[in-house]
C-alpha cells in the first residue's frame, strides 16, 4: 500500500512538473499545454473575489492572492449567471480571467497583450467561446508573439442593477466595473506571464448596441487607479479594436428610467425575502425579459453622458483604434415573424431609439429614406428575395444596421480623425454558407475569422486567406499600432482613416481592398445630424 501510494504522488508531481507553471505571489499556477502548437494555457484564475452574499450587487474587490500553495489553472472556469445555459456550467463565482501564451515565454519576454472582452447583449455570453489559440500561433510564426487574454464579467441584472436605490449606493454598471477590474488584474499579474502592462489592446466587439465608450477613456483610465495625467502617464491601455461597435455606440439613459424593470425582476425572484440572500438557483430561475445594460451615472461616474453631447466638447481619449462593422449587422435584430408596416418600424424607432417627444415629421424622414423595394435593403446584394419573409423585412434590417452600427461607427471614426486619433476602418463583407440567407452577413460574423477558425463555418481557400490577413493586420496592429507592419501574409495596404481619406478596408476574400466610406450616405448623415434624437431611448 505504501509502495502504491509513493507511485501515485510519484505520478502526480511528474504530471504538474511537465505542465506550464507561473508564481504569482505565493502560488503556483499550473496551465495546461495546448497540443501541437507550442502554446500555454493559464485558465479560470480568480481576478475578484467571489461576488456572493454581501459582495453581491457591490463593485468588484480585486484578487490580491489566491490562498493556496498550488492553483490547477488548467480550464476555464464557469460562466457567470445568465438565461439560456444549463446551471452546471454558469456560477455566481464567475469572475475569472485566462490567457493564452506562447510557450517558453519567461518574466523577461515583454509581450503585448490582446486584452478580449466577449460581446451578448450584455445579458449572455462568455470567455469560454473565445479560444485565442490560433492567434497567439500565429503571432509566433509571424514574429510577432503576443499574449491574449479573455475574462468573465456579470451579466444582466447582477452586472447592472437599476433604479434610484442603485444610483444612490453607488453600484450602478457593476459590469463595466468587473472589466475595469480584470484589466487592473492584468496591469499588476501579467508580467509574471511574459507580458508587457504598457502594452495592451482592447479587443472589443460590439454588445448588441452599447460598448465601452471611449469618449469617457480618460475617465476610465483614472478609475483603474494608474495615473491621474493623461498627457504624460503611460495608460493600461494604448489602443484599440472595436468590432461592430464604437465609441459612440451607446444608447443609455439614467438609472430611474428603469426603475419599473429593475422593480419586476425582483418580484420574479421566486424564492427570497432579501434579495442579497439570494440562492444561485433562485436567481437562474428568475424571468430576465427586460433589458440590463449601461446606465448614465452622472459627472463622476463611468458614463457622465451621452457620446453625441461629450464629443463636441472633445472630451474623449486619443487612442488609437480600429473601428468596422458588418455588411448587414440589423438583420438578427428585426424578428422574422413579424408582418411589418411603416407604421410598425415608425414604433419601432420611436420606442427604442428617440426621446419621447421627437416630432412625429423626423421618424417619417428617416422612413421616406429607405425605399419599400425589398431589392434596397439588407441582407443587401440579394434583390428582390424576401426569403419568404414580410415584404417590408429587408427595410427593417437595412434601418436598423444604419441606426445602431453603421452610423456611430461613421460619426465616431470621422470625429477621432478630424481631432488627430490614428484610426483605420472596414466593411466586413464575407458571406458563411452556413448562415441563413436572410441574415446575409450578419452581426457576429466576423468573429470566426479573427480567430482563425472559418472552416467550421465550410468556408472556402479564399475565405481562410481572409483569415489569416485579419490576423495579421489585428496582430499587427497590436504589436506595432500599425496594422501594415510588413510581416505575416501578402496583403494589401489598410490606409488611415484620415479626414481627406475617408476611406475602408473591405474584409472579403475575394475583394480584399480599399473602398470609400460612403454607403448609405443620405441616410447616415440625416441619422448623425439628429443626434439628440437617435443616439438614446426615450
Amino acid at each position: 500500500m505504501q509502495l502504491l501510494v509513493f507511485y501515485v504522488l510519484s505520478l502526480c508531481t511528474a504530471l504538474v512538473s511537465s505542465s506550464p507553471q507561473v508564481q504569482l505571489n505565493r502560488t503556483t499556477l499550473v496551465g495546461s499545454d495546448i497540443a501541437g502548437l507550442k502554446l500555454d494555457f493559464f485558465g479560470g484564475i480568480p481576478y475578484a473575489e467571489p461576488p456572493l452574499g454581501s459582495l453581491r450587487l457591490r463593485p468588484p474587490v480585486l484578487k490580491s492572492h489566491l490562498n493556496a500553495g498550488f492553483f490547477n489553472a488548467s480550464s476555464f472556469g464557469l460562466s457567470c449567471l445568465q438565461p439560456g445555459m444549463s446551471n452546471d456550467l454558469i456560477s455566481e463565482d464567475c469572475l475569472t480571467i485566462n490567457i493564452f501564451r506562447p510557450s517558453g515565454v519567461t518574466e523577461r519576454s515583454s509581450l503585448p497583450v490582446l486584452f478580449w472582452t466577449f460581446g451578448g447583449g450584455f445579458d449572455s455570453g462568455s470567455a469560454t467561446t473565445f479560444n485565442g489559440s490560433a492567434i497567439v500561433a500565429q503571432s509566433v510564426i509571424r514574429g510577432t508573439p503576443i499574449i491574449y487574454v479573455n475574462f468573465n464579467y456579470r451579466l444582466g441584472p447582477l452586472g447592472f442593477p437599476q433604479g434610484a436605490e442603485a444610483a444612490s449606493r453607488g453600484i450602478l454598471n457593476l459590469a463595466i466595473r468587473d472589466q475595469l477590474a480584470a484589466l487592473e488584474w492584468v496591469q499588476i499579474n501579467i508580467g509574471a506571464f511574459g507580458g508587457d502592462k504598457h502594452k495592451a489592446c482592447w479587443n472589443i466587439i460590439a454588445i448588441i448596441h452599447h460598448r465601452i465608450n471611449n469618449a469617457i477613456g480618460d475617465r476610465l483610465w483614472r478609475e483603474c487607479g494608474f495615473y491621474h495625467d493623461v498627457h504624460t502617464v503611460p495608460k493600461p491601455i494604448h489602443i484599440q479594436i472595436f468590432e461592430s461597435g464604437s465609441a459612440t455606440s451607446s444608447l443609455a439613459f439614467n438609472a430611474q428610467r428603469r426603475e419599473d424593470s429593475w422593480t419586476n425582476f425582483v418580484q420574479g425572484i421566486p424564492s427570497c425575502s432579501s434579495f442579497v440572500g439570494t440562492s444561485f438557483t433562485a436567481l437562474a430561475e428568475a424571468d430576465e425579459q427586460f433589458p440590463f445594460d449601461p446606465t448614465l451615472d452622472g459627472p463622476h461616474g463611468l458614463f457622465p453622458g451621452l457620446p453625441s453631447k461629450l464629443f463636441p466638447r472633445g472630451q474623449f481619449a486619443r487612442l488609437p483604434f480600429i473601428a468596422g462593422t458588418n455588411l448587414d449587422e440589423g438583420t438578427l435584430f428585426c424578428p422574422t415573424a413579424l408582418n411589418y408596416t411603416n407604421d410598425l418600424l415608425k414604433e419601432i424607432v420611436d420606442t427604442n431609439f428617440s426621446p419621447p417627444t421627437v416630432p412625429s415629421n423626423i421618424l417619417d424622414e428617416l422612413l421616406a429614406l429607405y425605399p419599400d423595394d425589398p431589392s434596397a435593403g439588407s441582407p443587401y446584394n440579394t434583390g428582390n428575395e424576401t426569403f419568404g419573409l414580410s415584404p417590408l423585412f429587408k427595410k427593417c434590417a437595412a434601418l436598423t444596421g444604419d441606426l445602431m452600427f453603421d452610423s456611430q461607427r461613421r460619426h465616431w471614426i470621422q470625429t477621432a480623425s478630424e481631432s488627430g486619433v490614428k484610426a483605420f476602418g472596414y466593411r466586413f463583407t464575407q458571406s458563411s454558407p452556413t448562415i441563413p440567407a436572410n441574415l446575409g452577413v450578419s452581426h457576429g460574423s466576423e468573429i470566426a475569422f479573427v480567430y482563425g477558425d472559418p472552416g467550421t463555418l465550410n468556408q472556402s481557400a479564399s475565405a481562410k486567406a481572409l483569415s489569416v490577413a485579419m490576423i495579421d493586420y489585428w496582430v499587427s496592429f497590436a504589436t506595432s499600432l500599425d496594422p501594415n507592419d510588413g510581416r505575416g501574409s501578402r496583403r494589401p495596404t489598410w490606409p488611415q482613416y484620415t479626414p481627406k481619406r475617408q476611406v475602408l478596408l473591405q474584409l472579403n476574400g475575394n475583394n480584399l481592398t480599399v473602398i470609400p466610406d460612403d454607403y448609405n450616405k443620405e441616410k447616415i448623415d440625416f441619422i448623425v445630424s439628429e443626434g439628440s434624437t437617435f443616439r438614446h431611448r426615450r
